[in-house]
């Protein structure tokens, strides 16, 4: 969909067209199946890799277009947030030392993104979840000038009519009412792409389904969002939300998010998995047509099926097939969507051939594996992997078996089998699945991450420990040994950032409020028994109305006889307040010249958090 200008379909006239063009497409998908004019080999693999881009202090930097102007070459282009940037590898024949030359390659790549990036003071940084990322840089204003975009979030928020409701729960959970796409700019993946022979292809897609919650389980990296432990793979819960369609669950249509794992395996010809999106997702994007598919082929021409392919990048599988030309030939391939961006590029290369290995090395007895399995099971597989990563149990081949003994005992040697029954160096197979083996043995990058941001935690506040694991985390990448040799980070009490602290790094976000219809009695005995000496008042929307401070409350219980036992008598309402970004020198010299001991941290007058003169200490 990059490649395209695209637009909104906004009239009658434009509905008819691309759905014609559609049909058609269809029809000459079809056509090229049965005239067997799909490239049958030799196999080749390709990926894509995005990434984030991080100013000094670790916090997200929104230069995309000015560095992709720098950088001037084709292979990078835009995504939706401002601060990533992806990379489109070249593809490469299958087999020999295909896979170092792919890394090669991606190295090369990012070494002259790097290169540009560093003379801006931008750093790059592989993850699928930036740890220092906050819900301030996943506003519209973040999200990257390009026109496709603009019409993507329009024609998806007409869809729905409503804000995104997010919730995702998991050691911690996250509860949010969002207003734009913009969340799906958290994520960032490394998408790798198999072409396949059309010969057994469908019954290929199903075994990528069935193999997906073990791959994923090896190679999570998105544990948190915003500060909150959630899941091994939050990307998976994150996307499926933030790009969803559906005002309700019970629309006749569209009854799955536009990101799914799929309600059941498939069945049937190759054309019909595109029949099935069709079906289930409207169209909702357009962009000019010229050519007629079918006329195409009849004139011995490859079509490029570009209002297929329209359709086929609003809708987001999480194994999704693909239509492409390549050397003015029809590939058909599966692109893996859910593998994370990061920890590191060799990290990366690892996980691509364990994927692409254990797809080819499939054994005889996995055949037809819709009529052995129930896909259920495999689904449940999927989520439970993207929640628990290397601690999930799995329903594999009718028992529940440990991710560790699955992978170890049956998918690895899987691997070595079809890599090198494609003629993959033994040398390249030996060292890259070699990585998976003591990441399984040791640990991921989300297990990695959850240690190192708890222990952070004992020391430092929530946003700087978000800070400070971002910069940890880059300076082990840039060494360039894979997550399992990865120990834990050494940190001391100060914080070693450029621009100093910000209110955001010293305030308390978990705090007590009260209503200001309780009772002050209450209220009282509340900040007697949690030792508070500022209690906020709020409303059922988190404005902030007022602030009881243990002063008040001494003078309340120091009158003779109580005239009242509100809190609204009580509380003060002339506030001095203070926006979560400010520097904490600005805070402290607001409460020196108010002789205040606290101050509230507001957004939109809703209270974010709370400062007190202990915070300074």
């Amino acid at each position: 969909m990059g490649n395209l200008k695209i637009t909104s379909l906004n009239t009658k006239k434009d509905r008819e067209n691309y759905v014609h063009h559609l049909l058609n497409d269809i029809k000459a998908l079809d056509m090229l199946i049965d005239k067997g004019l799909i490239d049958d080999g030799p196999l080749r693999i390709g990926a894509e890799q995005e990434f984030c881009m991080v100013n000094e202090d670790f916090f997200p930097e929104s230069k995309s277009l000015e560095i992709l102007e720098d950088i001037n070459d084709s292979h990078f282009t835009t995504e939706i947030g401002n601060y990533n940037l992806e990379l489109n590898l070249d593809t490469f024949e299958l087999g020999n030392e295909c896979f170092s030359k792919l890394h090669k390659q991606l190295e090369s790549l990012l070494n002259k993104a790097k290169t540009v990036a560093e003379k801006k003071g931008i750093k790059i940084v592989l993850t699928g979840i930036l740890p220092s990322l906050s819900v301030s840089n996943v506003d519209e204003s973040s999200m990257t000038n390009k026109e496709r975009y603009t019409v993507l979030n329009d024609a998806i928020k007409k869809s729905r009519r409503k804000s995104f409701d997010i919730h995702i729960k998991g050691v911690d959970e996250l509860n949010l009412l969002h207003d734009s796409v913009m969340l799906e700019g958290c994520n960032t993946s490394f998408q790798m792409h198999l072409q396949l022979n059309p010969n057994g292809f469908v019954d290929n897609y199903n075994w990528a389904q069935a193999i997906a919650g073990p791959i994923l389980s090896a190679c999570t990296n998105s544990p948190l969002l915003f500060g909150k432990e959630l899941w091994s793979e939050t990307r998976i819960a994150l996307f499926t939300q933030s790009v969803d369609t559906r005002a309700n669950s019970y629309l006749l249509n569209e009854k799955q998010s536009r990101v799914s794992f799929g309600r059941d395996w498939q069945r049937g010809t190759i054309t019909d998995i595109f029949k099935d999106n069709i079906t289930r997702f409207r169209s909702f994007l357009t962009t000019d047509f010229v050519l007629d598919s079918v006329k195409m082929i009849e004139n011995g021409e490859t079509p490029r099926l570009r209002a297929l392919q329209l359709h086929n990048g609003t809708v987001y599988p999480w194994n999704r097939v693909c239509y492409g030309v390549l050397n003015d030939k029809p590939t058909l391939r599966i692109e893996n969507r859910y593998i994370p961006s990061g920890p590191t590029t060799v990290d990366e290369i690892a996980n691509m051939m364990f994927w692409v290995g254990v797809m080819l090395g499939k054994p005889k007895k996995y055949d037809n594996i819709h009529e052995q399995w129930d896909f259920k099971d495999v689904k449940n597989n999927f989520f439970s992997a993207a929640r628990y990563g290397m601690a999930t149990q799995f329903y594999w081949n009718g028992k529940y078996v440990s991710s560790h003994q699955l992978i170890i005992d049956e998918l690895l040697p899987m691997a070595y089998k079809g890599l090198y029954r494609y003629g993959v160096s033994p040398k390249d197979a030996e060292y890259y699945l070699k990585i998976i083996i003591n990441r399984v043995r040791g640990h991921n990058g989300s297990e990695w991450m959850v240690r190192n941001y708890r222990d952070l935690q004992k020391t430092h506040h929530r946003f700087e420990a978000m800070q400070m694991l971002t910069a940890k985390m880059y300076e082990k990448q840039e060494k360039g040994y894979p997550v399992s040799a990865w120990g834990t980070v050494h940190h001391s009490d100060e914080s070693f950032f450029s621009k100093g602290k910000l209110v955001k790094h010293i305030m308390s976000s978990d705090i007590f409020s009260v209503g200001k219809k309780d009772s002050v009695d209450l209220v009282i005995n509340i900040m007697k028994w949690k030792n508070i000496h500022h209690m906020p008042v709020i409303n059922s929307d988190r404005e902030l109305l007022g602030l009881i401070s243990s002063t008040d409350v001494d003078a309340y219980l120091a009158q003779d006889k109580v005239p009242h036992n509100s809190v609204s008598k009580l509380m003060q309402t002339s506030i001095v307040t203070i926006d979560q970004y400010d520097s904490v020198k600005n805070a402290k010299d607001l409460m020196q010249k108010h002789n205040f001991r606290s101050l509230p941290v507001v957004k939109n007058n809703k209270l974010v958090g709370l400062i007190t003169s202990n915070d300074f200490d």
